[in-house]
């Protein structure tokens, strides 16, 4: 997969922007708050129709424009592809070789990323609601199924939280509550076996490449720790078995759940446990066992992206190498050279291991503007 264009017009800092990217490694230098890291979101939100930064879509229109759009030429082993997303206060209108996608979930998947950023490191030692960002994230790629599924249980939590909030348990109506719980039920199930199934896949990769990185020392375990208990696998035995035992769940916790006003079961309150050697890394591994274990899992997501969809993703790095140190910035270059188009943010070329780097574009970031 390889990005061959990318046009942005009226998109944060840039009002407009037409850049040929090289087909190896592309390196993107600028001081801070001059447009690098927006030139690599553009890329992401392509990819996704969101940002790793925000939630709010008016932040990625410029401050004088009404709306903001990304063009891109995309390289799949099929031929070649013309991306084009839309946002606007109306909201996003997407375009796959000049026809309009009725539904977002059907453009998103046509260009796959990895993101690698400074906050990445926290996926193993931050908080639960990064791991569920992460796993959200990278499924919805590869199965855009899942981002249906995350939102229609989005949108069900809060009207069943808002009812919890509103009324006690006394007067509640049991039917409304049930139609809640089994709409909830439904939904939830399904990402949960997504997210087992994708953890699953993703430990396999994530141990091998810290094992390569530890020198065979070191092997890396990771468990997808849902809010209850799941299997893997889609089977319909065991779906049927894994929403009676969410039902059954928020049956007996609803007085607590009354009380509190908020849902206390679901893949909201789903975490991932990390362990190197058998011990936890989130609470004793050092600074550095944590680094690699992120590190693992982000090289795993190329490995499994390829599996999946049959060719490697694009490789965004940001900013991420000056917080590596020389061993792990090593392992992750020797990754990604000659195999992964990949784009590294940088605020100077002395944090990132050039002779390691071979025949990589360099672009310089300056106001909006980007010069080779």
């Amino acid at each position: 997969m390889q990005l061959n264009k990318i046009e942005l017009h009226g998109y944060r800092n840039f009002s407009e922007l037409s850049l040929a990217t090289a087909a190896g490694v592309n390196i993107i230098i600028g001081p801070n708050a001059q447009g690098k890291t927006n030139l690599l979101e553009a890329i992401h939100v392509l990819a996704l129709t969101k940002s790793h930064r925000t939630s709010k879509d008016r932040e990625l229109i410029g401050w004088n424009e009404t709306s903001a759009r990304i063009e891109a030429e995309i390289e799949r082993k099929l031929g070649k592809i013309t991306l084009e997303l839309q946002l606007s206060a109306q909201g996003k209108k997407a375009k796959i070789n000049g026809l309009e996608q009725r539904k977002l979930s059907a453009f998103v998947g046509t260009v796959n990323v990895v993101l690698f950023a400074p906050e990445d490191l926290d996926i193993v030692k931050g908080a639960p609601g990064i791991r569920r960002r992460f796993m959200d994230m990278e499924i919805g790629q590869v199965h855009p199924a899942y981002l249906y599924d995350s939102l229609q249980y989005q949108r069900i939590l809060q009207q069943r939280n808002n009812y919890l909030k509103s009324t006690d348990a006394a007067r509640a109506s049991a039917e409304m509550l049930e139609v809640w719980n089994e709409q909830l039920a439904a939904s939830g199930v399904k990402m949960m076996q997504r997210r087992q199934n994708f953890i699953y896949k993703l430990q396999g990769w994530a141990d091998k490449i810290h094992a390569g990185i530890t020198g065979g020392k070191e092997s890396l375990t990771v468990v997808y720790k849902p809010s209850l208990s799941a299997e893997e696998g889609t089977s319909s035995q065991e779906q049927s078995s894994l929403l009676q035992q969410f039902m059954l769940k928020l049956s007996q916790g609803k007085e607590q759940e009354f009380r509190r006003g908020t849902t206390l079961i679901g893949p909201h309150r789903d975490d991932l446990a990390f362990a190197i050697n058998g011990r936890d890394v989130q609470t004793y591994g050092s600074q550095g066992q944590q680094r690699t274990a992120a590190l693992s899992l982000k090289l795993a997501e190329l490995e499994l992206m390829r599996e999946e969809i049959g060719e490697y993703p694009l490789l965004l790095l940001d900013d991420v190498l000056s917080e590596l140190d020389q061993e792990r910035q090593t392992q992750l270059i020797e990754t990604f050279q000659n195999r992964v188009q990949t784009f590294i943010t940088t605020t100077g070329l002395e944090s990132v291991n050039m002779g390691r780097l071979k025949d990589a574009a360099i672009y310089h970031v300056r106001g909006g503007t980007v010069l080779p």
